[in-house]
Parts: C-alpha cells; structure tokens; sequence
C-alpha cells in the first residue's frame, strides 16, 4: 500500500464506519495518547522499565498503526499530501545532514 492509498484508505473508513473525522484539536489529543501508548512499550521491552501484567500482551506494531493512522486522519484533514511531505522532508535532510551524521564521533 502506497501513502497515498493509506490516506484513500483512511478517509473512506471514516466517512462509512467512523461516520465523521473528529475535529482536528481531538485527534492531536489523540495522537500524543497513541505516541505515549508506543512510548510505554519502548520502555518496557527496550528501556529498563519492567513489564506490568496488563502491558504482555500489547502489540508494538498495533500500536504504531494506531499512531499512523490518526497521523492520516489529521493530514487529510488538514489537506496534506503525506507522499509529498514526506519527499519534501527526506530532500531537506539530504542537503542539511549530507556530512552531519558521518562527521559526528558519537556514531563511530
């Protein structure tokens, strides 16, 4: 699946099984609460937190899904082309970090 057919995709099971978008400040809200629920299992399964009984059985990539998915909600909502953000940004970085990362001694 392309980006843009994950936003075709997104949009048409909003507008049938999710009936309307919520508005744009709810699913920022949204968002960060999926981005801290993908940050609770980091530090559990990758950090030095330990696991509760109740975190076992949660599912990283469920959980990084649901982070794209409201990511697509809130761009096509806000009429962002993801594809084109995204070549947009990767071009950026190629000109402003061409030697940063091969120049920095932490890497090495």
């Amino acid at each position: 699946m392309t980006i843009q057919e994950a936003q075709e995709q997104v949009d048409r099971w909003i507008h049938t099984t999710g009936i309307r978008y919520f508005n744009e400040l709810t699913n920022t809200a949204i968002l960060m609460e999926e981005v801290g629920e993908v940050a609770r299992i980091m530090a559990r399964r990758y950090g030095e937190q330990s696991f509760k009984k109740s975190d076992e059985q949660i599912d990283l990539a469920d959980e990084m899904a649901d982070v794209l998915f409201v990511l697509i909600c809130l761009a096509n909502q806000t009429g962002i082309d993801l594809t084109e953000a995204l070549t947009k940004n990767l071009q950026k970085k190629d000109i402003r970090d061409a030697d940063r990362h091969r120049n920095n001694e932490k890497l090495r």
